[in-house]
């Protein structure tokens, strides 16, 4: 007797939206990287403006990565539907970092070497591995659209920023009037993603390695700015 061409379990795994298998997978590494002893310090206004520039410009680094390569994958058949105008941040923190810094902000200006590494992963994913660059697109802008928005509020009472203004514009989308509606849109586009299961494990594989990056970035910019016993 053959075979059943499926079991109940797989069944059931292949009707959970990627989406939600994408979340849920790597709810273990995002959680570590939200829970940073850096990110801790700053959102408990524990830190100088001093410590929140320099995450910033770690920020510009790893977002000129991300969006250096929107030309190239506009019109990729897995990646281009991520590629939206709207969301681009390397303007908006330029900005933000001439407000910090002076208009000689890129002075000496240097990536941690967490934040070159990560950096240059999502490069090599860009230039050679599209779905590899979504999981690396999902896990910087969906956050950004979120939980990012918990930052510009705790930087704007803490170091006195203009509400939206300069100084926090990178966590400010004016090209999403509806953030809810935009996050559900991208999530579609995940779950339409072109690529079989087995690609799909990679990109939630690429997903835990991109809050991993994140999370040594965090852990070099905790090594700077150390809380004082």
């Amino acid at each position: 007797m053959a075979a059943p061409s499926s079991t109940p379990s797989a069944q059931s795994a292949a009707a959970v939206p990627f989406s939600t298998l994408i979340r849920t997978a790597s709810h273990e590494q995002h959680t570590e990287a939200e829970n940073s002893s850096f990110m801790g310090d700053l959102l408990g206004g524990k830190l100088g403006v001093a410590a929140y520039r320099r995450y910033t410009e770690q920020l510009w680094f790893v977002y000129r990565a991300l969006e250096d390569a929107f030309e190239a994958l506009a019109d990729d058949p897995v990646a281009g539907p991520f590629i939206r105008p709207e969301l681009a941040r390397t303007a908006e923190l330029e900005r933000d970092l001439a407000h910090l810094g002076g208009p000689s902000w890129r002075t000496g200006l240097a990536p941690l070497p967490a934040t070159a590494a990560y950096a240059e992963r999502i490069t090599e994913c860009a230039s050679r591995w599209p779905a590899g660059y979504v999981a690396h697109h999902y896990t910087r802008y969906l956050g950004d659209l979120s939980g990012g928005q918990i930052i510009r509020g705790t930087a704007e009472k803490t170091w006195g920023f203009a509400r939206k203004g300069d100084g926090v514009r990178f966590y400010v989308f004016e090209g999403i009037g509806n953030p809810a509606a935009f996050k559900r849109e991208y999530r579609e586009l995940l779950d339409a993603l072109p690529v079989d299961d087995l690609e799909k494990q990679r990109v939630v594989d690429e997903c835990k390695r991109a809050f991993a990056l994140n999370t040594a970035v965090f852990r070099g910019l905790g090594a700077e700015f150390p809380l004082s016993a």
